[in-house]
């Protein structure tokens, strides 16, 4: 776009809801490559990102150029083809040994996978050649072998996730509501941190608990049918709920809200850093959520970033 022109800005607010989303996707697919446009509303859109990643693809940028908390503004440029960039979860995916490196730098590969380094970078200060060169040393480094989660059948994978991390979670839920409410009782009054990380690991805990329920009840059943219907060149199951990345549209809101929530708590614990004056039960809670937060963001970059795009692929491919 010539940079005299001026960019189309669509006010969402007094567009009819239902019309909303497939008004704003004409627009994007108007869009010549470089070209852009700026939505402004008066909430932050995220959804509307999760379903142009599921329904279009990595052929776009989104940046935010207001963040409320009344007026929400992105600008969304259609990418020209040379300018297409690795996002973080597909560097993750095809080399978890670096999610190390993100680590390092505070950059989420997991909830935040379907952004770039460039973009993530640009917008946290980060020096991106110091990541890029960390990363490329990861490439000459053959280290110790990890699972190629790639290379797995679907179903496979499916059964995984669950046998491996909800189990984890379902298991490890019980003792650190338990605990986190126990030492928010009994230490709060000296280190009101702990009450705000008991109440987030409450929301954390309640959503969970649901969120885990539905892909085990509807999602990860549906993903194991497409698998079937490919194996067997059968003709593609019925859903209730249409596509497939309409019910993977939820659960990536959701995970975006349970790590957010873990940040909160990784931030007023100070990275998780008991006091001094702590107890046993203190020091075992903040052990524990380390791990918890640890174990959640490999769950969720094998969903986020290895079978729910690849369900996407595989139903897209199945409908063709």
């Amino acid at each position: 776009m010539n940079s005299m022109e001026t960019i189309t800005t669509l006010n969402v607010t007094e567009i009819e809801p239902r019309f909303r989303h497939p008004i704003i996707f004409e627009q994007f697919d108007s869009l010549e490559a470089g070209d852009s446009f700026i939505i402004s509303i008066d909430h932050d859109p995220k959804p509307l990102y999760y379903q142009l990643i599921a329904e279009r693809g990595n052929i776009f940028s989104w940046e935010y150029l207001a963040s409320g908390p009344e007026n929400w503004q992105v600008k969304i440029e259609r990418t020209k083809p040379e300018e297409a960039e690795a996002t973080i979860g597909e560097i993750v995916a095809s080399d978890y040994r670096k999610a190390q490196v993100f680590k390092k730098f505070g950059i989420d590969f997991c909830c935040g996978g379907k952004k770039t380094v460039s973009e993530v970078c640009n917008r946290k200060g980060i020096d991106i050649s110091e990541v890029k060169q960390q990363l490329a040393a990861m490439d000459g480094d053959q280290g110790s072998p990890s699972q190629n989660y790639q290379s797995w059948e679907l179903d496979f994978l499916c059964d995984y996730i669950v046998s491996t991390h909800h189990r984890y979670v379902k298991d490890t839920l019980p003792f650190l509501s338990e605990i986190s409410a126990k030492v928010a009782r009994v230490h709060g009054y000296s280190h009101p941190e702990v009450v705000v990380a008991a109440n987030a690991f409450a929301g954390v805990a309640a959503d969970l608990s649901a969120h885990l329920l539905k892909e085990e009840k509807v999602l990860f059943p549906y993903i194991k049918q497409l698998v079937a219907a490919k194996r067997e060149n059968s003709a593609l199951p019925q859903a209730p709920f249409g596509e497939v990345s309409n019910p993977i549209q939820m659960m990536e809101a959701e995970h975006e809200h349970a790590g957010e929530d873990m940040s909160e708590i990784r931030t007023v614990t100070n990275n998780f850093t008991a006091p001094d004056d702590a107890c046993t039960s203190y020091r075992i809670l903040y052990k524990m959520l380390q791990e918890f937060e640890s174990d959640l963001h490999q769950h969720i970059h094998l969903e986020n970033n290895i079978l729910f795009s690849k369900a996407v692929e595989l139903e897209k491919t199945w409908n063709n």
